[in-house]
């Protein structure tokens, strides 16, 4: 079967620094998959490589069959890759179903005709509500983005990364400064994406990692240690000796 996303011996070395190390990566189709491991350990150059933000030094990364290592950052995201980032990026002074339908316009390559109110765009209007209601933030549409609570602003630039239609969603720390109720809500709304949607996350916080991915790589050093569901990670004693066991997660 294609993986819906895939690396080949992918590397990063930033002069005499390997930042990521023949990294060999294979998402099957709707996978939710956690990329786990200490401080410096390479997950978000990891994620740059997928996106196209760095170019590799070695290896090469898939889309299905279709091999983009060379594709810029733009194009991989018209191909249906998607990310967020560890600070959300969003409107502040727009509403957030104006900010979602702005980026469906985006998509449809008009966004440089966002001149009228949101009422002259009823049809994208529409799938920004669709979108809201997909993370449960309907009741936030006519709320300016500045005005939420730091939890449903990182809801609301997962709706922004949905406008594109992904096929794949790359999570840099999606829960990242959030109380650890709402960051169970932020996950819970992940966790309810449709099955189509292939979701790929960094993420600090082990309890959510262990509740809501169903396999997990471990990186250490810009090397994949280890991959397994979570059962298989929590009883692997080299993760628990270089990872689990530290007093901080990175």
């Amino acid at each position: 079967m294609t993986a819906a996303l895939r690396t080949e011996g992918l590397s990063k070395r930033f002069g005499g620094l390997a930042a990521v190390s023949g990294v060999s990566l294979a998402l099957p189709v709707g996978a939710r998959h956690a990329l786990i491991g200490p401080n410096g350990a390479g997950k978000t150059t990891l994620i740059n490589l997928l996106t196209g933000v760095l170019a590799p030094s070695e290896g090469d990364v898939f889309l299905g069959d279709e091999r983009i290592t060379a594709l810029q950052p733009h194009k991989r995201v018209k191909r249906g890759l998607a990310r967020t980032f560890q600070i959300n990026t969003l409107f502040p002074g727009l509403t957030v179903a104006e900010s979602v339908a702005l980026a469906i316009l985006e998509r449809k390559g008009l966004g440089g005709r966002w001149f009228n109110p949101a009422s002259g765009y009823r049809e994208e209007v529409d799938e920004a509500i669709s979108i809201l209601a997909s993370l449960k933030l309907e009741r936030d549409a006519d709320t300016r983005t500045a005005e939420l609570a730091y939890g449903r602003q990182r809801l609301v630039e997962i709706a922004l990364a949905l406008a594109a239609r992904p096929k794949i969603l790359l999570l840099d720390e999606p829960a990242a400064g959030i109380p650890s109720r709402e960051s169970v809500d932020v996950f819970e709304a992940i966790a309810s994406l449709p099955r189509d949607v292939t979701i790929l996350f960094i993420e600090h916080d082990m309890g959510l990692v262990f509740r809501f991915a169903e396999r997990i790589t471990v990186l250490v050093g810009g090397r994949m240690l280890t991959e397994g569901t979570p059962a298989e990670i929590a009883g692997n004693p080299e993760v628990k000796a270089v990872y689990l066991g530290e007093a901080a997660v990175g």
